[in-house]
């Protein structure tokens, strides 16, 4: 597919003159409508400015790349403007951008147009196909330099005499444009320096340009810049550099230099460094809270649509049928619970069984996913069938941690047999022993933890109102603290293991926790203007979407940028949400949604009460602290 394919005449426009950011997306969205590639203008819009609002889509050099996902668009797309004078796009070198390609691409279908970005990405890298655009007299001119530019590079041959000195693996989360652009960057900068480079790019539609075994054993370094995983085990023995996807593409030459230096730490796939030097190892709780998260992320999508439907079955159903069977009495309702409860059901194998491929890598997934079913049932060696005990979350938790490293155990165990038998390592040893293993000390803990479990659960129903309303205060303003870091996450999890424990009104104080940061950073842009800029005030406004959506992530530039100020705030907003919410009596079923999800809240009325009252104390806080601009000049 063509570049030319998805740009159509009507959504270019050249000599653009635009004051700001936002109205350089708002001629783009109208550009992107008048070429028919929306389904609805407003949504697609919201989608541009959430994907905003996780950080500028500007990728330097002048040029931006603005693109959403989203069901509000009907057919693949791309809309282009030239802005001559440029125009403050939040660029990480604080470049004006003149030329900005916008990017629609519907939900839920075939990545179609991934071949054409990736190709449009990698263009303009060059500087001076990149200033033909910005003196093209036309629209028609405007598109043929494309089609002539592309044309010229699918003549190039493939082909390499002789391999490549450097290697390079490029990946960003959607896989959209910074992966081509890191891979293009470094490629450019090889040949700056004189060092020829090849890199693979691990985009959305999968793996491009890839590494070959010949290539890597000829290589004398290797960049991983990346900000997901990627296939590692293909380096052992080799020079590695790791670096994120945005350094690829800012910090190209640095990172090739390093990778050809003697002093780069040869990389080891089980994790050691052949020089004796500890420059790869992570620090012991590091490397615990990475494997806690990779569980976590993987369970949360069960434990969110599980929960939710969980939650509408109840608000779907007629308690005066049969209040013993609440949940379950309607057809609908029922069909909801049932649904819901097996995806409900899945977190703790999910969350077991990533913790243990996180440690141990693919052969410890099945050995983890049976330590957690071992802990989901209770069983215990009285009673194997399980159900006498509740081990739960933390039974689970432990599971995963006990899965992975009995795996690594039997890799070293096993690291002197013959080289015959090691086609039976993955298929055989280790799922067959690690099962047996995992679920062994699993049944041996379960009673232990099951006991943990109870008196943490007799304790929480046990406190007076007092006592929860402090609990509710203590993980509400947790939530505030890092905004999605190490205490957010803890909160978080405890919140939903509780949740699962049947403990609802603990999971309704972390939420409303969560919501505040980003709410009350918005109204304080919004009613205590002079304390902010024209980029500050124009970022709070998306704020109210993520902070209405729990998206407490959105409060993170402004608490980077005055962290004295923004966090003690707040955490002051959200310590008093959690406590209002657990003084009100409020209970939350569904572990995610935000104000979506208002209907299947115990106590709506009140809900919505404390995340008002601890938002606007969180914003009239900050105002107390931070200086108008035009004081502190």
């Amino acid at each position: 597919m063509k570049i030319t394919d998805l740009l159509k005449k009507e959504s270019v426009e050249l000599g653009v003159k635009v004051s700001s950011k936002e109205a350089a997306i708002d001629r783009l969205v109208d550009l992107m409508d008048a070429a028919g590639r929306l389904r609805d203008k407003a949504a697609y819009k919201e989608g541009i400015l959430a994907r905003e609002a996780l950080g500028s889509t500007a990728v330097g050099d002048g040029i931006a790349i603005p693109h959403a996902k989203v069901a509000a668009v009907k057919e693949p797309g791309l809309a282009a403007i030239v802005v001559p004078a440029g125009v403050d796009y939040d660029a990480y070198d604080d470049s004006l951008s003149n030329i900005i390609f916008m990017i629609a691409a519907p939900d839920g279908e075939a990545d179609v147009h991934l071949e054409a970005l990736s190709k449009l990405s990698t263009l303009l890298m060059d500087p001076d196909f990149k200033e033909s655009l910005i003196r093209a007299g036309s629209k028609e001119e405007f598109l043929r330099l494309i089609d002539e530019k592309e044309a010229g590079r699918a003549a190039k041959p493939k082909t390499v005499k002789s391999g490549y000195r450097v290697l390079a693996v490029t990946a960003c989360p959607t896989g959209i444009a910074h992966t081509f652009m890191a891979a293009e960057n470094l490629e450019q900068k090889g040949k700056q320096l004189g060092i020829s480079l090849k890199s693979e790019t691990n985009g959305a539609e999968g793996v491009g340009n890839a590494l070959t075994k010949e290539e890597i054993a000829a290589a004398d370094g290797i960049i991983i810049a990346a900000d997901k995983n990627v296939e590692m085990s293909r380096f052992d023995g080799k020079r590695v550099v790791m670096a994120t996807v945005s350094e690829g593409i800012q910090k190209g030459e640095e990172l090739i230099k390093r990778a050809v230096s003697s002093e780069t730490p040869i990389y080891r796939y089980d994790g050691s460094a052949s020089s004796g030097e500890d420059s790869n190892q992570e620090g012991v709780g590091r490397s615990i809270y990475k494997h806690l998260m990779n569980g976590v992320s993987h369970m949360l999508p069960f434990v969110i649509g599980g929960g939710i439907l969980i939650a509408l079955a109840f608000l779907f159903d007629d308690f005066s049928i049969d209040p013993s069977n609440f949940g379950k009495n309607t057809p609908l309702a029922a069909y909801l619970k049932t649904i819901g409860e097996q995806a409900f059901g899945m977190m703790l194998p999910v969350l077991a069984g990533y913790i243990a491929m996180s440690i141990a890598d693919r052969p410890g997934l099945a050995v983890g996913f049976v330590g957690g079913l071992i802990a989901k049932m209770g069983a215990t060696f009285a009673n194997p069938g399980g159900g006498s005990v509740n081990s739960g979350f933390l039974g689970a938790l432990l599971a995963g941690f006990i899965g992975g490293y009995i795996v690594l155990f039997l890799k070293k165990a096993f690291k002197k047999l013959p080289k015959s038998l090691e086609g039976i390592k993955p298929v055989l040893l280790y799922p067959l022993i690690g099962i047996l293993l995992v679920s062994v000390v699993t049944t041996f803990i379960n009673p232990f933890v099951g006991a943990i479990n109870d008196g943490l659960t007799s304790l929480l129903n046990g406190m007076g109102g007092t006592s929860k309303i402090v609990l509710g205060a203590v993980v509400g303003g947790m939530m505030s603290v890092d905004m999605g870091g190490p205490v957010n996450k803890a909160a978080y999890v405890f919140g939903t293991a509780q949740l699962a424990e049947g403990n609802f009104d603990i999971m309704a104080a972390v939420m409303a926790g969560g919501m505040v940061p980003p709410i009350a950073i918005a109204l304080c842009t919004t009613f205590f203007k002079k304390k902010f800029t024209d980029k500050e005030r124009q970022s709070g406004l998306v704020n109210y979407i993520m902070g209405l959506s729990f998206i407490s992530e959105g409060a993170i530039p402004f608490a980077a940028a005055d962290p004295l100020r923004v966090i003690p705030s707040c955490m002051l907003g959200s310590a008093l949400a959690g406590g209002l919410s657990m003084a009100l009596g409020c209970t939350l079923r569904a572990p995610h949604g935000g104000i979506f999800v208002l209907p299947t809240i115990g106590n709506p009325f009140g809900y919505l009460i404390a995340i008002i009252v601890g938002s606007f104390a969180g914003c009239f806080v900050l105002a107390a602290l931070k200086k108008n601009l035009q004081s502190e000049l």
